[in-house]
């Protein structure tokens, strides 16, 4: 995975409804290895472009994975109200942003001065240095 190309969002083929319900099996390692050619360049892609190192794109990419795995059991497919590739994006930002926050040194609070704690509730809206890079995409 150590190569530098990265994919053009706009090669990809549509993510396919069969390929999202056949991931539900997460021992369907055809399909998983179906999505992981199909979109880690993407992802990858994403975290360099918003400054993260190689091996850190790499972890971004295996982590979003795992977290797609984990999801899809559950993972209900709306495309009126979300693409697939959306929500995708969306993980991995979720993942560019937590390596940005393991980079900061463990004496500096993640709150701004009368903030709310960022630690504890990872939903919240945070400045993401990689926003402008994943609009694009």
């Amino acid at each position: 995975m150590s190569s530098k190309s990265i994919a053009n969002p706009d090669e990809l083929l549509p993510t396919r409804r069969s390929l999202i319900e056949r991931l539900r099996d997460l021992d369907d390692q055809p399909s998983w290895r179906e999505f992981f050619n199909t979109y880690w360049k993407v992802i990858y892609g994403a975290a360099i472009r918003a400054g993260l190192s190689d091996p850190e794109a790499e972890d971004v990419v295996q982590e979003t994975v795992i977290g797609v795995a984990r999801k899809m059991p559950d993972f209900a497919y709306d495309p009126n109200q979300c693409t697939f590739k959306g929500w995708l994006m969306h993980v991995t930002r979720c993942r560019i942003v937590d390596r940005f926050r393991r980079r900061r040194p463990l004496n500096v609070p993640l709150t701004v001065p009368g903030g709310p704690d960022t630690t504890a509730d990872t939903a919240l809206n945070l400045p993401d240095p990689a926003a402008d890079v994943l609009e694009g995409i």
